[in-house]
């Protein structure tokens, strides 16, 4: 990966140091939000060991913040009338966020997709498909700008049935494809359904968001198989930025540490993990103003690896990406189980089109379930594999093809009917 000048020129913890404080100062004076939450802290910052003396951000009390100063909350560094794009998180984990950005936080959102798409090798030359709806979700928005910043052409794709959606990705000879893993293997299945050919297609890379199966080996590789297609993944966060992802090497997601700060923290104690431990990713940006992030805990479960990876680029790799969410583990007779750890194994089978995952107390004890559509045969095999690799009995029940639901974002394929818990 080629560095910029001020990358080579200046050590990397130099460069971010500078450009966090530039960051604090500025929110001191002009961001009500963290005006209050930064009032003890003196600058300047000098060192990430500094960096920890810096107040956690959460979800829950950006949310709480915009309840009472609504509708945007006092997150937002400028005036209302500074602001020109508006975009609201999914809601997977809870009541959506709503953000807004001004001209130069957009700027900066579409640089960083910029270096994701060069990191897949697009170049000027490519002819890139957008396969989502557009809407207040952030999406593949950004991508969108990245892509015409790149000098590439952006063919979006909203208000399109799957089958539109596939006849103009070929009719346009697309080259890149930008979607959620989910929906990739969606529009595969769609296209055998409708007899096209999209294994001897122009589509040579799939860039995929939205969820983890992008780093999952069996989930890539299916959809590697089904396309024909190199498949890169990407991570990001409508609260945070596209701040990670993957090289040719596909063996996890950069993080794009020139505007991120990367810490990964053990979620019960708060202290820093070591290299391989599972912990929880936090993060600073650097980069946007307009609205500010400071030690922004995801709730995204990753390790990481300090070694340079063998594509060259120097940032800090998070092998296997993203592993899950710190709060989606379920105990299950006393084994961890993971909804990731689940999909990594079902994947493994391509007879299998779509699966979920079903949590349920039986007798005061919680128990799981995987409903699948493909062949019977395949219930018994993925019930052996199933007990080889987690260590527990899992029910595998095979259900009528096309009764589980399709995705074109993010996918929700777990279902906690426990006692105590809640559709997720």
């Amino acid at each position: 990966m080629k560095l910029q000048v001020y990358e080579s020129q200046v050590n990397l913890k130099t460069y971010q140091m500078q450009k966090l404080n530039e960051l604090l100062v500025f929110i001191k004076g002009f961001n009500e939000f963290y005006k209050e939450k930064l009032k003890s802290i003196h600058l300047p910052i000098l060192s990430l060991k500094d960096v920890s003396r810096l107040p956690f951000t959460t979800k829950s009390e950006l949310a709480e913040d915009q309840t009472l100063y609504p509708p945007y909350g006092r997150n937002h560094s400028y005036p209302e009338g500074s602001y020109i794009r508006y975009h609201q998180t999914s809601g997977t984990t809870g009541r959506p966020l709503k953000v807004l950005d001004t001209t130069a936080s957009w700027n900066w959102w579409s640089d960083c997709w910029v270096e994701v798409l060069k990191s897949a090798g697009v170049t000027n030359n490519d002819r890139a498909y957008l396969a989502f709806s557009f809407g207040p979700f952030i999406g593949f928005w950004a991508a969108h700008e990245a892509v015409q910043k790149l000098g590439s052409i952006a063919i979006p794709g909203g208000s399109m049935s799957s089958a539109e959606r596939l006849n103009s990705m070929l009719q346009n000879r697309a080259t890149v494809l930008l979607c959620t893993p989910s929906y990739a293997l969606h529009l595969a299945e769609v296209a055998e359904q409708i007899g096209l050919n999209i294994k001897d297609s122009t589509i040579e890379k799939i860039i995929a968001a939205g969820e983890p199966g992008g780093s999952v080996p069996s989930t890539r590789s299916q959809i590697e198989r089904l396309w024909g297609a190199k498949l890169y993944d990407h991570v990001g966060m409508t609260e945070m930025g596209a701040y990670g992802y993957s090289c040719q090497e596909q063996n996890g997601l950069h993080v794009n540490e020139t505007q991120f700060i990367v810490e990964v923290i053990n979620p019960d104690s708060l202290e820093h993990v070591g290299p391989g431990e599972r912990g929880e990713l936090v993060l600073t940006n650097l980069g946007r103003f307009g609205y500010p992030m400071i030690r922004y805990r995801t709730g995204d479960a990753v390790v990481y690896k300090p070694e340079a990876c063998a594509c060259g680029n120097p940032f800090l790799l998070l092998p296997g990406g993203m592993l899950g969410r710190t709060d989606d583990m379920v105990v299950i007779r006393g084994v961890n189980i993971y909804p990731s750890s689940l999909e990594a194994i079902i994947r493994e089978f391509d007879s299998i089109k779509e699966f979920r995952i079903l949590y349920y107390t039986e007798q005061e004890m919680n128990q799981v379930k995987i409903q699948i559509e493909g062949p019977d045969a395949v219930v018994p095999l993925l019930a052996q594999l199933l007990r080889k690799r987690i260590g527990l009995r899992i029910d595998v029940e095979r259900v009528e093809d096309n009764s589980l639901a399709r995705f074109t974002m993010k996918a929700r394929r777990v279902i906690d009917k426990r006692t105590d818990g809640v559709s997720v």
